[in-house]
C-alpha cells in the first residue's frame, strides 16, 4: 500500500477533548473532591483597612461543639516562615510579612484568625464569635498620597511606602528636546481590577503522619513552583510534598502565588493530623484574593516636524496594595521594557515607582503589561492631535520594517518575528478608516492599536532582570507497553485546551494519532518539574518541550524498528499514525511493524533490542525558550457615544493577528476572543473602588460589573502569521495580546470621537458617567 505524506496534526482544528467531561458536569474541581474525615476552615477577616490588633478573644468560638481549633498569628510563629521578597534588584526594597498578622492588619479583608470545624457553616459561625479589639489607624488608599513623606506607613518595617524606584535610560532623551518641533505630554490611568475566575480559590490539605508527607489539592497555575514555596515556608523537603491541581475553573494570573490561606491550611493539617479544606466565597475573592492593573502613566514625546520620534520618556506609578506577593517592580518593569513596541525610538527613558497602600495586594492579571499598547499608540494619537498630522501616517513613519528586524529595543530586549506594518494595513482595510460625522445625538470614533505582545520569557530574561527562577519547561513521554502514549509537562490547565493541543503536538512529533495520546498535567508527582502556566508560555514552552521530546522518542522508536526489520539504519523509515513505513522505490509502504510491536519488544523482550538499548520507552526533554518571544497584532474598532447619556457602544471590531504557528485553530480562536472580551470588560466596566477610609465599595458582583455576552461585539479575526524563528514548530504564543489591543483600540476610538469637542479620556473605565462629564465639561478629576 502506498500513500502521499499526510498532513501533520499540528494546525488542525480538532475539537477539545476535555469539553466532553467539563460540559457534562463531570469535571474534577477542588469542590468536587470528597475526602473522609475532612474538616473545614473559615477565616476571620478585618473590617478595617488599617489597625493595630490589641487583643483577640477566641473563647466564645471554642465553646461551640464541633469547633476544633481557632488559630491566631501568635500560634504560628516559628511554625511557618515569613514570606520574604528580596531579589537583588537595584531600587527594589526587600519586604517580608507573616502568614497571619500578629501586630496589625493592612487592608479590609486582611487575615486575623482561622477557625477549624466539622463543617463550613459551623466554621463560619465560630468565626463570627471571635472578638477582636482594634486600634484603628489612618489608612492611605491613594498611591500618590502614599508616596508623601508624612503618609501613614503601610509596613512599619519600611522607611516609607515606596518599595520600588527604578530608572532605565537608553541614549540621551533629554538632549533631544532642543531639536523637537513638537513636545507632547500625555497621561493614562488604568483602574484597579480583579480576575473574577468562575472558580474562586480553594484547597484541601492532608498530612500523612506515618510517611510525613503533605498533599495539597488546589487550583494552581504553577504546581511545582507552588510546591517549592511550600517546602521553604514549612521547613519540609521537596519529596515530602505533593501538589495536585485538578480541573481549574479559571485563573487569569490569580492562582500563581502561594497565598497565606493555603499555607495556613497546610500548617494546620500538619498540626491537627486531619484533612482540612477551605473554599473561598465570592466576597472574599473580590475583597481579599488578588487585585491588578492600578497604574498611572505619563509620557513625554519629542518629534520632528514630520512626526518622527526623536525621544520618548515614561513615568509610571503603580499601586501594589498592602503586601508584595511578587517583586514589586515586576509588572511595571515589563510595561517599560516593551512600551515602544515596533516603533523606532533611539532615545528612551522609563522611570517607575511602586507604592504600598491599604488595599488588597496586587499580582499579575492576564496581560500584566496590558496598559503598554494603549500608552504607546495613545501617545502617538496625542502627537497627531497636537501636530495636525494624520495619526496613521505618524505610525507608518515611525514603524520598523521587516528589513530592520531583529531590532534591539531601547527597553533592552531584541524584537524579531513581527509584522505590524502588515497587520496594521490589513486592519485598516477591514475596518474602513473613513471618519463618520458627529450629529446632534451621537459621536463617532475609530481607534487603532498596534500590539507587540511579549509571550514566553526564557531563563535569560529572568537572569538579566535579577529575578530568581527559570523560564524552561520540561516534558516526559512514555510509550506504554500496549503502544499508547502518555505525555506530561509541568503546566496546569485552567481553560487552555492543553489536553487537546498537546496531544496534537505529541502526535506530530512521535508519529502517532492524538487519539492514542493521554496528557497528564497539574500533578507534581506525575509531571516533571516545570514553571507552570503563566503569560503566553504554555504553547511555546510546554508545546516546544513536548515536541522536542516526541521527536527524540520517534528517533528511538525507528532505531528499534530498523533492528526488527533487519536494517542497518532507520534513514528510510518513518512513523505515521503509529505505523512504521519504509521508503521503497520512491513510495512509502507499510513495513509490517507498528508502535505496539516495538513497545512489546522494549518492555517484554529487552534482550532482542539493539545492543546498548535500554529497556522500556520513556523519554525526557527540557526546552528553555529565548529571553523573550513576541507575537503581534493590530486591533481596530468603531464606537458610538450618546451625547445625552455618555453611553458607549462598540459597533465594529477587527483583529489582525500574528501569533506564529498555530497548534489548534479552534482553541486559538477561543483564546483570542476571550482575551478581547476581557480587555473590553476592563476598559468599559470593571472598577475596584475604595473610599478614603479603605473600605472596598465593589466587593460583590452587584457592584463590580463585568461584561456579559450582551456587552461584547462580534469580533472579526484575521490571520497574518509569521512563524517564530527560534522555537520548535515556529510557536510564539497569543493568550494576552487581545487584552492589550482591546484597551488601546477602544480607548483610542473614544478619544477619536471626543476630539471635535477638544477633550480627551485619560482614565479607565470609560463609564457613561465619566464620558458624560467629559462631553458636558464636568469630568471627575484624576491624577
Amino acid at each position: 500500500m502506498t500513500r502521499d505524506i499526510p498532513d501533520g496534526y499540528v494546525g488542525r482544528p480538532m475539537l477539545r477533548r476535555e469539553d466532553g467531561r467539563l460540559l457534562q458536569g463531570r469535571g474534577r474541581y477542588v469542590d468536587d473532591i470528597r475526602m473522609p474525615g475532612v474538616r473545614h476552615a473559615a477565616f476571620v477577616r478585618s473590617p478595617h483597612a488599617h489597625a493595630r490588633i490589641v487583643s483577640i478573644d477566641v473563647r466564645a468560638a471554642l465553646e461551640l461543639a464541633g469547633v476544633h481549633a481557632v488559630v491566631t498569628g501568635a500560634d504560628l510563629v516559628g511554625e511557618v516562615a515569613d514570606a520574604v521578597v528580596s531579589p537583588p534588584i537595584p531600587g527594589l526594597v526587600p519586604t517580608r510579612f507573616e502568614v497571619l498578622p500578629t501586630r496589625k492588619i493592612r487592608f479590609q479583608g486582611d487575615l486575623v484568625a482561622c477557625v477549624i470545624a466539622d463543617d463550613r457553616y459551623l466554621a463560619e459561625e465560630a468565626a463570627e464569635r471571635v472578638e477582636v479589639e482594634y486600634e484603628i489607624l489612618p489608612a492611605v488608599t491613594d498611591m500618590f498620597v502614599a508616596l508623601a513623606d508624612d503618609a501613614p506607613k503601610v509596613d512599619d518595617r519600611l522607611a516609607s511606602n515606596r518599595v520600588v524606584h527604578r530608572v532605565h535610560t537608553h541614549g540621551r532623551p533629554d538632549d533631544q528636546e532642543r531639536d523637537a518641533a513638537f513636545v507632547v505630554e500625555t497621561e493614562f490611568h488604568q483602574q484597579r481590577q480583579s480576575h473574577v475566575p468562575l472558580e474562586t480559590r480553594g484547597c484541601i490539605a492532608s498530612w500523612d503522619q506515618g510517611r510525613e508527607h503533605l498533599t495539597l489539592v488546589t487550583g494552581s497555575q504553577v504546581p511545582h513552583p507552588l510546591r517549592t514555596q511550600l517546602v521553604r515556608r514549612m521547613g519540609l523537603r521537596d519529596g515530602q510534598v505533593t501538589v495536585e491541581s485538578p480541573d481549574v475553573g479559571g485563573s487569569f494570573g490569580q492562582k500563581i502565588a502561594l497565598y497565606r490561606e493555603e499555607l495556613i491550611i497546610c500548617a494546620l493539617a500538619r498540626r491537627l493530623g486531619t484533612p482540612i479544606r477551605w473554599n473561598e466565597d465570592r466576597l472574599e475573592n473580590l475583597q481579599a484574593s488578588c487585585h491588578a492593573r492600578e497604574q498611572w502613566c505619563r509620557t513625554r514625546i519629542m518629534a520632528d516636524a514630520d512626526g518622527r520620534i526623536l525621544a520618548l520618556t515614561l513615568d509610571i506609578v503603580e499601586d501594589f496594595g498592602a503586601y508584595c506577593f511578587y517583586p514589586a517592580n515586576y509588572i511595571a518593569e515589563v510595561v517599560g521594557i516593551i512600551l515602544t513596541g515596533q516603533y523606532r525610538v533611539d532615545h528612551y527613558r522609563y522611570d517607575l515607582t511602586v507604592a504600598l497602600t491599604n488595599k488588597c495586594g496586587v499580582g499579575p492579571m492576564r496581560a500584566p503589561m496590558a496598559i503598554a499598547s494603549w500608552v504607546m499608540d495613545g501617545t502617538l494619537d496625542a502627537l497627531a492631535r497636537e501636530s495636525g498630522l494624520d495619526p496613521i501616517e505618524i505610525r507608518r513613519r515611525n514603524m520598523l520594517s521587516a528589513a530592520q528586524l531583529p531590532y534591539d529595543m531601547p527597553g533592552g530586549e531584541t524584537l524579531l518575528d513581527v509584522n505590524i506594518d502588515e497587520t496594521m494595513e490589513a486592519a485598516l482595510e477591514h475596518i474602513g478608516h473613513a471618519r463618520l460625522r458627529a450629529d446632534a445625538d451621537t459621536l463617532h470614533g475609530c481607534g487603532i492599536c498596534n500590539v507587540v505582545e511579549s509571550t514566553t520569557y526564557g531563563s535569560r530574561f529572568y537572569k538579566n532582570s535579577g529575578i530568581g527562577g527559570s523560564g524552561h519547561e520540561a516534558a516526559r513521554i512514555i510509550v506504554e507497553p500496549d503502544g499508547t502514549v502518555t505525555g506530561s509537562v509541568g503546566l496546569a490547565a485552567s481553560g487552555h485546551g492543553y489536553e487537546t493541543a498537546f496531544a496534537q503536538v505529541v502526535g506530530d512529533g512521535l508519529g502517532v494519532s492524538p487519539d492514542g495520546v493521554a496528557i497528564r498535567l497539574g500533578h507534581t508527582d506525575a509531571a516533571p518539574y516545570g514553571m507552570g502556566s503563566r503569560g503566553g508560555r504554555g504553547g511555546t514552552a510546554g508545546g516546544g518541550a513536548l515536541y522536542e521530546c516526541a521527536r527524540m522518542g520517534q528517533e528511538h522508536l525507528l532505531h528499534i524498528a530498523a533492528h526488527m526489520l533487519g536494517l542497518n539504519t532507520a534513514r528510510n523509515l518513518r512513523m505515521i499514525d503509529g505505523r512504521v513505513e519504509k521508503l521503497v522505490d520512491g513510495a512509502w509502504r507499510h513495513a509490517g511493524v507498528g508502535i505496539a510491536d516495538i513497545a512489546r519488544l522494549a518492555y517484554f523482550d529487552p534482550l532482542a533490542l539493539p545492543e546498548g538499548t535500554r529497556p522500556g520507552l520513556e523519554f525526557y526533554r527540557t526546552f528553555d525558550p529565548p529571553p523573550m518571544t513576541f507575537s503581534n497584532s493590530t486591533h481596530a474598532c468603531r464606537v458610538v457615544i450618546d451625547r445625552h447619556t455618555g453611553q458607549l457602544t462598540i459597533t465594529d471590531y477587527v483583529v489582525v493577528e500574528n501569533c506564529g504557528a498555530v497548534i489548534n485553530p479552534l482553541i486559538v480562536r477561543g483564546q483570542q476572543i476571550g482575551a478581547v472580551a476581557m480587555g473590553i470588560s476592563g476598559t468599559v466596566l470593571e472598577n475596584m473602588v475604595y473610599d478614603a477610609a479603605g473600605q472596598n465599595l465593589s466587593s460583590t458582583l452587584g457592584d463590580y460589573a463585568i461584561a456579559t455576552a450582551c456587552d461584547i461585539p462580534m469580533i472579526r479575526i484575521h490571520e497574518k502569521a509569521t512563524p517564530g524563528s527560534r522555537t520548535p514548530l515556529g510557536l510564539k504564543g497569543m493568550a494576552e495580546g487581545g487584552v492589550m489591543g482591546a484597551i488601546g483600540a477602544v480607548a483610542n476610538a473614544v478619544n477619536d470621537a471626543l476630539a471635535p469637542l477638544g477633550v480627551r479620556a485619560s482614565r479607565l473605565p470609560l463609564s457613561p458617567v465619566y464620558l458624560h462629564g467629559l462631553i458636558h465639561g464636568h469630568a471627575i478629576s484624576q491624577h
